[in-house]
């Protein structure tokens, strides 16, 4: 039982929730006249603070209390909404559904959990404020990315769960939950990229295009940027600025993936990943990134909806047969062979040797070996972009970003060898 005071408290949370909610509403609606709202600031706050009365009495009465308290709120709510509706015509039940939460919230700050009844608030006035961006967002969501996202969480949701947690094949290498849960991870990482370059564009300039054209895919934005480079001589500066961030964003989506799937393995090998992602940015603060030409970095065609079953089953394919090479190669060829898969992998695509190697660490794959791997990877996999940049962007993009791609990715294999090797 909660004393006098701490009960004054809780309902002071639950005023303060109304009051908060409200003033969104109120804000909202603040062209309409004060008798042509379903609620007001006031009403909000007095709602807010009837839940936490009947909070409070449900702990004497029982929950029976609360269950009535909110059916007889929702009818009296319901009835003006529906009177409001015949007089004014079309309305949206936006502020009824507020107006109920505001009294559950309140409800639940007197039970103690002021935190969550807090940040659910807030997540609620977040969400109630972003009305118009959030349908802006939608609306430019194409019919195929909405089904291949549908698709994919349909079968992630049934299909994860039952999926076998155990090794199969050689050595017990192959574990298929672990194999789809790190194809949904990747994708979802890779599809958050995606996005916002779907919806920002270049209108948001080199920063926001490099950065997340880098989450989704690097190789594909340095292929896409260094053609605009060659084409165009006064865009040199600018495609340089955002290939090197997009780079450069794929040793920060390295240090992403470890913190989520293996964090044990974080404090070995971020440091490292920092290092070329510093060097990697540093030559921007000489390059010139002036506006113009912005438009002409965009980048959503040329990157594919990871989200896509195809992609993902793709995916799912070329990381099982990675991870079965991984664990072949180190029986037949010891540590040599590992190495030269991360090489070789690295140079296709840095997301596959990388979940292998985590895969194998919790196992007898050492630290040593676990950050050689990665950075052998990553490094070959930026000598790749330092390559197809020069060759497809001339000597320009030669001197603005094969050099610092290659001279990142050389002290960074120095610097594993120096520490681990």
């Amino acid at each position: 039982m909660t004393t006098e005071i701490e009960s004054l408290y809780y309902l002071l949370i639950a005023l303060a929730i109304g009051l908060m909610i409200g003033i969104e509403r109120g804000w909202q609606e603040r062209a309409s006249l004060d008798g042509q709202r379903i609620a007001g600031v006031r009403t909000y706050g007095l709602i807010g603070l009837l839940g936490g009365v009947f909070g409070v009495l449900t702990q004497k009465f029982g929950p029976l209390l609360l269950g009535l308290g909110f059916i007889a709120l929702s009818t009296v709510i319901g009835i003006i909404f529906l009177a409001k509706q015949r007089q004014e015509g079309d309305w949206g039940i936006t502020s009824l559904v507020a107006a109920l939460l505001v009294f559950i919230l309140g409800a639940l700050a007197t039970t103690g959990a002021v935190l969550q009844a807090s940040s659910i608030a807030v997540v609620t006035v977040v969400l109630l404020s972003y009305k118009p961006q959030l349908h802006n967002l939608i609306g430019r969501l194409q019919i195929e990315e909405l089904r291949a996202g549908m698709k994919l969480l349909l079968i992630s949701v049934v299909m994860l769960p039952v999926l076998p947690d155990q090794g199969y094949g050689p050595w017990q290498s192959l574990n298929p939950y672990r194999i789809w849960l790190m194809v949904v991870l990747i994708a979802t990482i890779s599809f958050a990229g995606y996005f916002a370059i779907k919806i920002g564009g270049a209108r948001r300039g080199i920063l926001f295009t490099g950065l997340f054209g880098g989450l989704a895919s690097s190789t594909a934005v340095t292929l896409h940027l260094s053609r605009l480079g060659k084409q165009n001589a006064d865009l040199v500066s600018i495609v340089a600025s955002a290939i090197l961030i997009a780079c450069g964003t794929m040793y920060l989506r390295i240090i992403i993936v470890i913190a989520l799937l293996a964090p044990s393995l974080l404090s070995s090998i971020w440091w490292l990943m920092l290092l070329m992602a510093t060097l990697t940015f540093f030559p921007l603060v000489f390059y010139q990134k002036g506006s113009v030409g912005h438009q002409l970095l965009n980048t959503s065609s040329t990157l594919k909806n990871p989200l896509d079953l195809k992609m993902a089953f793709g995916f799912g394919a070329i990381l099982t047969i990675v991870m079965l090479l991984s664990v072949v190669l180190r029986q037949v060829y010891g540590d040599a062979g590992l190495m030269t898969l991360a090489a070789m992998s690295g140079i296709a695509d840095v997301d596959a040797i990388l979940l292998s190697l985590i895969g194998i660490a919790g196992n007898d794959l050492g630290i040593r070996l676990f950050v050689m791997g990665c950075v052998i990877a990553a490094s070959m996999n930026s000598f790749l972009k330092a390559i197809m940049s020069s060759v497809i962007g001339g000597p320009a993009l030669f001197v603005k970003v094969s050099i610092p791609l290659s001279f990142a990715a050389i002290v960074g294999l120095v610097s594993a060898l120096i520490v681990y090797w």
